[in-house]
């Protein structure tokens, strides 16, 4: 009893209670789970396939919307096997080492999908306002640089996280009542003051989701600028259609990605399951829909599938 009181004692395994209040549907709850993620595992790892083999889908728009399916490959990976071993199993023990590489990969996901969809905007923005030197701003070396560059602010930002949440010790309860780590979290639990990791994890968003964001609409504001002085309607359709797939995965991943952020900062009336569950369906959404929109709206996509699907007729 002196060591679970004394500050010194931290635990080395949590428990996950999956979703709180429902763990008897845990059961049912796990079936549109693993369908839902069944079609992101296949969508995304089908979209990578199909962008690196296909020559003439090695152009940037492509090459960063495998970089998108790549990040909601991280996103969906470290967290829904572990909710899903959860419902199945009931295997809530996970290691305080696991569980601190869960929660970097949940928000280094986060963060580099984000700064993916920027990019992904100035692709935009680079097509519509400057196309005649599209080839030449966006080779593939700078592409290169603009990978390196994403998923290092990500790395740079994310990692003292898991040193904020190293040094606290952990001497009280060690029942987590979500489906997977995420830092506050998992900070909540700690018995010692947390100012440091809450100021933290407020100026993260800001520093990266907000001023994504902000850069994301300024490029829609000059793009649309230059789609209304485009001399025939036509003109501005064919250009906003391309802008068209860009705009829902945007829509996909920062409408749940506030709704999420608002609720638990100040839903303190909504109940704690839904939480969890908007929580959850945050890091399934987006990779389950990203692929699907992008196929149905993007005309070079539906043309290679059709292609590929030919040639195996032919073989067959």
């Amino acid at each position: 009893m002196v060591m679970l009181n004394s500050t010194k004692f931290s635990h080395l395994t949590f428990l996950l209670v999956g979703i709180p209040g429902l763990e008897a549907w845990h059961t049912w709850i796990s079936i549109p789970f693993s369908l839902m993620y069944s079609v992101a595992l296949l969508g995304n790892c089908g979209l990578i396939v199909l962008i690196a083999t296909q020559r003439r889908l090695h152009e940037p728009m492509f090459i960063f919307l495998s970089m998108l399916a790549v990040t909601d490959l991280i996103l969906s990976n470290c967290t829904v096997p572990n909710m899903l071993a959860i419902f199945w199993f009931a295997a809530r023990d996970i290691s305080f080492t696991s569980c601190l590489t869960q929660v970097f990969f949940v928000h280094f996901g986060s963060v580099a999908e984000s700064a993916v969809l920027l990019a992904m905007g100035f692709d935009r923005y680079i097509a519509i306002c400057d196309p005649l030197r599209y080839t030449t701003v966006l080779t593939y070396a700078k592409i290169g640089k603009i990978a390196t560059a994403i998923f290092t602010r990500s790395f740079c930002i994310i990692l003292p996280i898991v040193f904020l949440l190293k040094r606290l010790p952990f001497c009280a309860s060690n029942v987590l009542p979500h489906s997977y780590c995420e830092h506050i979290g998992v900070a909540r639990l700690a018995c010692a003051d947390i100012t440091l990791n809450i100021w933290y994890g407020f100026a993260v968003p800001i520093l990266t989701v907000v001023v994504d964001i902000v850069f994301i609409s300024v490029s829609y504001l000059l793009i649309l600028r230059t789609v209304f002085r485009l001399p025939t309607k036509d003109a501005r359709i064919k250009a906003l259609g391309t802008c068209g797939s860009h705009i829902c995965i945007i829509l996909l991943f920062y409408i749940p990605a506030f709704f999420t952020l608002l609720t638990h900062r100040f839903g303190h009336n909504i109940p704690q399951h839904i939480h969890i569950l908007l929580a959850d369906l945050y890091v399934l959404i987006p990779p389950v829909l990203n692929p699907i929109v992008y196929g149905m709206k993007t005309k070079q996509l539906q043309e290679q599938v059709g292609y590929l699907w030919s040639q195996k007729q032919k073989w067959c």
